[in-house]
C-alpha cells in the first residue's frame, strides 16, 4: 500500500533552503541538479520570500500559487508583471499591480 505524500508550495529560495541541510556527497542526481538550479535562480532569502508571500496574499489578494510565482519571478515593471497575470482567471487592476510591485521590491 503506498502512501500519499503531503504537497506544499515552496518558492526557489524556500526550496534552496531545504536543499542545503542535505549532504551533497549523498545526494542523488536529481537532489544536486535541483540545488545548482534553486542557487542559481533564487532572488531572495528564504525568510524573506515566505514574508513576501503572505504580504502578498494579505494585502493584495493572492492565492498561494499566484504569490509563489511572483516571488519566483520578481517582475521589475507593471508590463511584466502583467505578463504573468494575463494567464489567471482575475484581472488585477493597475493600482493591485503597483502595490505587488512595491511588496515585492520593498525587501530587496
Amino acid at each position: 500500500m503506498s502512501e500519499k505524500a503531503d504537497k506544499k508550495l515552496l518558492t526557489i529560495p524556500e526550496a534552496n533552503q531545504i536543499l542545503q541541510k542535505i549532504d551533497v556527497e549523498k545526494a542523488d542526481q536529481i537532489q544536486k541538479r535541483t540545488l545548482d538550479y534553486t542557487t542559481k535562480f533564487s532572488k531572495a532569502q528564504a525568510d524573506g520570500a515566505k514574508k513576501l508571500r503572505k504580504e502578498l496574499e494579505t494585502e493584495c489578494g493572492l492565492s498561494e500559487e499566484e504569490s509563489v510565482e511572483l516571488v519566483n519571478i520578481m517582475p521589475k515593471s507593471v508590463e511584466e508583471l502583467r505578463t504573468f497575470t494575463s494567464g489567471w482567471r482575475k484581472l488585477l487592476s493597475t493600482e493591485t499591480l503597483e502595490k505587488i510591485l512595491k511588496i515585492l521590491h520593498s525587501k530587496n
